[in-house]
């Protein structure tokens, strides 16, 4: 993480500045890693609803928490990266 220093010794945090071929290295590299693990949490969700049917309830909530993984992740990825114009 890039960090400046300023006089008081105090770490200001900034956004990477990267270019639009830069930022689409990152993204497949990093993203692809990410929507395995949602998905798969969805899937695993899925798995215990079609296996036990009595676990529907414990079966939505791993894939909402897989679907709240995504958007989470998705979110920071758009926060963090800014493409220079």
């Amino acid at each position: 993480m890039a960090k400046k220093k300023v006089k008081n010794d105090i770490f200001v945090k900034e956004k990477k500045k990267l270019t639009q071929q830069q930022e689409f290295e990152v993204l497949k590299l990093v993203l692809d890693k990410f929507l395995w693990l949602g998905f798969s949490i969805m899937a695993f969700g899925l798995y215990i609803i079609v296996v036990n049917v009595d676990n529907i309830f414990k079966g939505f909530a791993f894939m909402i928490v897989g679907a709240i993984l995504l958007v989470l992740f998705m979110m920071l990825l758009i926060k963090e990266y800014e493409i220079v114009k």
